[in-house]
């Protein structure tokens, strides 16, 4: 017996975009698009109505907006998820980052291809995995925000469970009881969220951060300048030739691939168009099979929310040079995708939520400074 479809309403004010969005929809598997409206009063009237498990958000609409019907659903406590549709500009970047932190699921870039068929066939393949992503969260009821906890051996079923707990590491990685001097982050799908929690957390004296967060160009800059207003450290996008140091935490650029280099002086950035990885550019894999170079068993990564398996190689490389891989749990990510690949190939030494990844790097920089 097959399950019941997902429920998908298309919010959008251009005719022109909700026909190709329907369109797009409509042909996955097992969804059902249940109408569509062309501003966010509207949609909350069918949102209320007739509780869709999805929706995809146009930002700028008449009446109310895609940030303005967010806000209303966060206030009426209206449980679903929003796949934000988004411009490649400054002002689509910004807003997109508010409604991230309003609670929408992801974006997607709405496509600026020379033709309709083209632009569909990309809407197509960007909004699919995330289309999926958001059935696993309905239908297994797995959490939408860092803010709901559930058991995480009932969630992945016990088998699995018992598989994990055999692959994980027996002995303590002998690099958790020395103060790292580089930590890689690798993060994507509900990435802007938990960076919003976790960096905040940390204290100047960090070591040097560099990270991966899977987004295109110029979100990745709107991200660290929204990063930097908030926390202890400074956040910058990177630039070639950047240097490494600590209290700076350096995100790749999107569209590019960053890795690190040491000469006898100084760690810096390289940032190049080599081919993307398992899709993505930046990759995490790249970044951290760098980090592996350079660093060896000096250095900690850790794999927070996101879909695919982008950073399980990586992570490989730097635990067989010693390195210490932390690990998101699954009840705090909006998608247990990257760190349960990591944690199921047995690469992962610490298993937490955010705050409890920021105490153990905070703790690490106390031990190394004899405090």
């Amino acid at each position: 017996m097959n399950p019941s479809p997902l429920r998908v309403l298309v919010v959008d004010d251009s005719a022109l975009y909700r026909k190709v969005v329907r369109s797009v929809v409509e042909q996955l598997p097992n969804v059902e698009v249940i109408g569509h409206a062309q501003n966010g009063r509207l949609a909350l009237d069918r949102i209320i109505a007739d509780k869709p498990d999805v929706i995809t958000l146009d930002m700028e609409m008449p009446e109310l907006d895609g940030l303005g019907l967010l806000r209303e659903l966060k206030e009426r406590q209206i449980k679903l998820s929003a796949i934000m549709i988004s411009t490649l500009t400054t002002a689509g970047a910004q807003a997109t980052s508010a409604a991230l932190q309003l609670g929408a699921f992801d974006f997607v870039l709405k496509p600026t291809l020379p033709d309709m068929e083209a632009n569909a066939r990309q809407l197509r393949a960007d909004l699919t995995p995330r289309i999926e992503a958001c059935r696993i969260i309905s239908r297994g009821k797995l959490p939408v925000s860092g803010d709901a906890r559930t058991p995480a051996a009932a969630a992945m079923g016990a088998p699995l469970a018992a598989r994990m707990a055999a692959a994980a590491p027996k002995l303590p990685c002998p690099s958790l009881r020395k103060t790292p001097e580089i930590i890689g982050i690798g993060v994507s799908t509900g990435g802007p969220v938990a960076l919003h929690k976790l960096l905040p957390l940390l204290t100047p004296a960090t070591p040097p951060v560099v990270l991966v967060q899977h987004m295109p160009p110029i979100f990745t800059k709107t991200l660290a300048d929204d990063l930097n207003r908030r926390c202890q450290i400074e956040v910058v996008e990177g630039r070639h030739g950047m240097v490494v140091q600590p209290g700076r935490a350096i995100i790749a650029p999107g569209g590019k691939q960053m890795r690190i280099v040491r000469d006898e002086f100084r760690t810096t950035v390289q940032i190049t168009d080599d081919p993307p990885e398992r899709n993505c550019r930046p990759a995490v894999d790249y970044l951290f099979r760098s980090i592996a170079a350079e660093y060896g068993s000096r250095a900690w990564g850790a794999i927070l929310t996101g879909m695919g398996d982008d950073g399980t190689l990586g992570a490989r490389a730097m635990k067989e040079r010693g390195a210490a891989i932390f690990a998101q749990d699954e009840a705090t990510c909006v998608v247990y995708g990257m760190p349960r690949s990591v944690a199921e190939a047995g690469l992962v030494d610490v298993v937490g939520p955010l705050e409890t990844i920021a105490s153990r790097i905070n703790e690490s920089v106390l031990q190394g400074a004899g405090v």
